[in-house]
């Protein structure tokens, strides 16, 4: 049975049951004290993923880290993530470095100090580049500023479904939210993106795709997607499941591509804010989820 599809109502209430049962209270519970990041022992791994499974999101704290970026990349291959996505703004090692940076990425948000609202990561790539986790790995903080709240995918789909199942039908449409071409780079120009915003991706996982932006986002006028989206952005305004963390030096999260925003922030004069992030088409899984847990 398929719990996200609107007429499997009994495989619903199962899996909704079993994803709100002792679901983390606050941020303290989401973190994993990591020894050694180049080389994790199977507990660690274990607690990683069993954090992840249950809300999408870890937040991991390394007590040593020599090299910030391969520390990174280590830790997200050992959870299975390695399918790493090459985007315009990253290096060449496909990890992207963000930080105010001044330069030909500032007209990006992320790369600025300023605010970013609520939105999934590569909510504009096609179909066969979606973004299914992503890794954040923090070398230096800002000086103010700069915290991330987060809000679980799956939490905003049950919260949607359970004040209107036309909602989520409307949200799935496969047309509902169109992103326009990227053509502020002659040699990187991006085609128009269509799609949903929640989808069940091939392995039977719910997936995202949103941004609250008002700009450069064009979505279907229907009154059942307006009235779904006005649910949706009262949902990310105020609701009990949302975390706040602002991450410290050799602290990271790693998550399912879960919704999330940034506030602003103030560099130190000479050392800026540094994250090192990993974008990655396949995502974090466990032998056991939820979603095996109902089908049994």
């Amino acid at each position: 049975m398929q719990p996200y599809l609107l007429k499997e109502t009994r495989a619903y209430e199962a899996w909704r049951e079993q994803k709100l049962n002792n679901y983390p209270q606050n941020e303290k519970q989401l973190i994993i004290k990591l020894n050694n990041p180049i080389k994790l022992v199977d507990k660690e791994i274990n607690a990683l993923k069993s954090t992840c499974t249950k809300s999408n999101m870890v937040i991991y704290r390394c007590v040593t880290d020599v090299d910030p970026k391969q520390s990174a990349l280590l830790i997200a291959q050992q959870l299975g993530l390695q399918q790493l996505d090459a985007n315009i703004c990253a290096d060449e090692d496909r990890i992207s470095a963000i930080e105010d940076s001044g330069d030909i990425h500032s007209h990006y948000i992320p790369y600025t100090n300023k605010a970013l609202n609520w939105h999934t990561d590569g909510y504009y790539n096609g179909e066969q580049q979606r973004i299914h986790a992503f890794l954040m790995h923090c070398v230096r903080p800002a000086k103010n500023g700069g915290e991330n709240t987060y809000l679980d995918p799956e939490i905003a789909y049950i919260l949607l479904r359970d004040e209107n199942p036309d909602y989520i039908a409307a949200l799935m449409d496969k047309n509902v939210m169109t992103v326009p071409a990227n053509e502020t780079d002659e040699n990187n120009v991006r085609d128009a993106q269509s799609g949903p915003v929640f989808y069940i991706d091939l392995i039977g996982n719910l997936c995202m795709r949103y941004t609250a932006r008002q700009r450069s986002i064009v979505w279907k006028q229907e009154k059942s997607v307006q009235n779904a989206l006005a649910c949706l952005q009262e949902i990310l305004h105020n609701n009990p499941y949302m975390f706040s963390y602002r991450l410290n030096t050799k602290e990271g999260v790693i998550c399912n591509n879960v919704l999330h925003k940034r506030t602003a922030f103030i560099d130190n004069a000479h050392q800026k804010r540094l994250l090192y992030r990993g974008r990655f088409y396949n995502r974090v899984t466990s032998n056991e989820t939820l979603k095996n847990a109902v089908n049994q």
